[in-house]
């Protein structure tokens, strides 16, 4: 067992995120080779290929909103139509109605979900992959390797590491059963991971805290720093420390830039929901629609705030990808919208979307047509046998059904499946069964009077 931030993601996330390391991994690769290794670089074109690789998502998602916010009156119209009542006809039809509109606009009731289901896992891979950047970008994992194969070494180190300010985020892996058995790997992911956390107070008070290694830790910081150096902030701080100890030196410009960060995040997921096209629910008098409308609202009120609170608390990684994620997207909706509204000819959709609505609707009731047909075939089939059934028993003597007797009968096995879709298996069986039961229960009687018969008879 490994790290747990270090160990690249399991479960469901884990293809996801094998790809993606491996995009990131070869992206600054890349980088290191041109001369200009950067992570915060890294993190923008990373963002940039991963959400380019999205578009298709993104375009479907689009065409969906804008679809839906021009067939948003005639499912208000249907809304209003059935208001009030909740009876289970008037529901059907209200079901039916919606379904028919969502057919002739060629868009599925669930469309919009499915397509944040399908984002939801790639941007939480996104955000493991920057959170545990040394899991997946091999150069970065071996700038900390030499360094922590001395720690390792030497007794204290675990004390030192387990006070540093980001300790709560990796404090269970040091009373793992792993790292108590001195599993190496383990314990080297460890180290690792606390140092990928770490602040550069906290660079410094390890080096004071070990002299004997004090060189080989101020180089390993000096090659983090220059892979962690974005246009002069290191992005393995967190704004909220660099605020801390800007302010704490009088060094007003990194409060400045501590605080830019997620003002940024902010304002550009706030321009990103500005530009997301928007429903209009007009004065509708339906109680529902009101609430998801007040509810989206809400939302996108709050999602700038949680940004900004998100991008102030983690590293300032997590703020770069946040940043360049919202400016991407919302390129994206401008770019895409205007190719929609130009390219997209939303009269001539609906029309073909028409065309295969009555399409499907034919095809439907064809497939209908034959169950019934079937259904019908089967009926008569059980007439013919109850016929042979009753002129058998004739000629062995026994009474013969009468008209009504067998109509009788047939009304109480159709009564059975009157729940049941024409041409069915439920509707076969349970016909065959009924129709035995009956039979044997009419045989039952003939035999009865029969054998009541032979006992008067043996009386005389």
């Amino acid at each position: 067992m490994q790290g747990i931030l270090l160990t690249r993601a399991n479960g469901v996330l884990k293809p996801i995120c094998w790809v993606l390391g491996e995009i990131m991994n070869g992206i600054f690769n890349v980088l290191d080779l041109i001369g200009i290794p950067n992570v915060g670089l890294s993190i923008l074109l990373f963002t940039l290929i991963v959400y380019l690789l999205m578009l298709p998502l993104n375009v479907r998602q689009q065409k969906f909103s804008k679809l839906s916010a021009i067939m948003n009156p005639e499912i208000e119209a249907i809304r209003k139509k059935y208001q009030g009542r909740t009876d289970t006809e008037s529901m059907q039809k209200q079901q039916a109605e919606t379904k028919a509109v969502y057919d002739k606009y060629g868009v599925s009731q669930t469309g919009s979900c499915i397509q944040l289901l399908i984002q939801m896992p790639i941007l939480f891979s996104l955000y493991r992959i920057i959170y545990a950047m040394p899991a997946y970008v091999d150069k970065l994992k071996d700038a900390y390797t030499g360094l922590v194969t001395q720690l390792m070494s030497v007794d204290g180190v675990a004390e030192i590491l387990q006070g540093f300010s980001n300790s709560s985020r990796y404090s269970s892996q040091f009373t793992n059963e792993s790292y108590l058995a001195g599993d190496a790997e383990y314990i080297s992911n460890t180290f690792i991971d606390c140092l990928n956390m770490a602040t550069p107070t906290e660079w410094e008070s390890l080096a004071e805290a070990f002299p004997d290694l004090a060189a080989e830790i101020n180089s390993t910081y000096e090659v983090i720093s220059r892979y962690n150096n974005f246009l002069g902030v290191n992005i393995g701080n967190t704004p909220a420390n660099l605020f801390s100890q800007g302010f704490s030196n009088g060094t007003y410009l990194l409060c400045l830039v501590a605080i830019l960060i997620p003002a940024l995040a902010a304002g550009t997921q706030w321009l990103n929901t500005k530009l997301m096209p928007q429903t209009n629910t007009g004065n509708s008098s339906d109680s529902t629609a009101n609430s998801m409308a007040q509810s989206m609202k809400t939302m996108n009120m709050m999602m700038p705030l949680m940004s900004a609170w998100f991008c102030f608390s983690f590293q300032i990684g997590i703020g770069i990808y946040w940043i360049g994620g919202a400016v991407f997207r919302s390129i994206q909706q401008v770019v895409i919208n205007k190719y929609l509204d130009k390219t997209l000819d939303y009269q001539k959709l609906i029309e073909q979307n028409k065309e295969k609505a009555a399409q499907k609707q034919e095809k439907y009731q064809e497939k209908q047509k034959k169950r019934a047909d079937a259904y019908s075939s089967l009926q008569e089939q059980a007439n013919r046998n109850t016929k042979k059934i009753s002129t058998r028993a004739n000629m062995a003597g026994q009474p013969q059904m009468t008209e009504e007797e067998r109509e009788e009968r047939m009304k109480e096995v159709q009564k059975y499946q009157k729940n049941t879709s024409a041409g069915s298996i439920a509707s076969r069986a349970n016909m065959v069964r009924d129709y035995n039961n009956s039979n044997s229960g009419g045989n039952s009687s003939d035999s009865s009077k029969n054998s009541g018969n032979s006992k008067n008879s043996g009386k005389k």
